[in-house]
């Protein structure tokens, strides 16, 4: 009996174990995930709140002048009143409105600097938010790729898919010398059969089995 899906499953797993080890070397802040997101939606949903602020107090200075009550109508006797509880609702529909297109638009930027199917991804999320709320900004986390790093041997950025850098060639998913199994390029031993990896010289190209 082959032995082809149990190589692929272990091919599959050491595959995941080298992605969580470069995503855990990010060393991402909240900040700068923040600058992901371009400055011109903060802006735009700025505007936009000014304005839907400007028509909720207009429309609301409108009903009362005219005599046909205040938003909401227990506070029709209390103006000021009146018209804060309006501008809280506003300010809280608009916090939420903020909070989930910022999120789609923090999915679609990220997805495509780490180079993934932004357009995919996005569609996803979106498809899943009326149904299943936040599960799809969830499964985006979980499945997302490592950002580009440096080439360990020319430091030039490579995709954290490329199994060789396009500039040096160097292997990206180096090999334990003795049972040719992958390893992560911060293993100090061989997670397979515990060989030691310092004694492989760093900067020296392994070759591919």
């Amino acid at each position: 009996m082959t032995d082809y899906p149990q190589r692929m499953a272990d091919t599959y797993s050491a595959r995941k174990r080298l992605m969580r080890v470069r995503r855990q070397k990010e060393k991402l802040s909240f900040s700068s995930e923040l600058r992901v997101v371009p400055k011109r939606f903060w802006i735009l949903m700025g505007t936009l709140f000014v304005v839907a602020q400007l028509v909720a107090f207009f429309v609301n200075f409108r009903e009362m002048r005219l005599g046909q009550g205040a938003f909401p109508p227990e506070l029709r006797d209390t103006p000021a009143l009146a018209y804060l509880a309006v501008a809280g609702i506003v300010t809280l529909v608009s916090l939420v409105i903020t909070t989930i297109l910022a999120w789609i638009t923090y999915v679609n930027r990220d997805a495509k600097r780490r180079g993934m199917n932004y357009t995919l991804w996005t569609i996803l999320v979106i498809l899943l938010l009326p149904a299943w709320g936040i599960i799809g900004f969830v499964v985006y986390f979980l499945m997302r790729e490592p950002l580009p790093y440096p080439c360990p041997q020319c430091e030039k950025p490579v995709s954290a898919r490329f199994n060789f850098c396009p500039n040096c060639k160097c292997n990206l998913h180096p090999t334990c010398p003795q049972c040719k199994r992958e390893v992560g390029e911060t293993d100090r031993f061989c997670a397979n059969c515990s060989y030691d990896l310092s004694e492989t010289t760093a900067a020296e190209p392994q070759q591919v089995t």
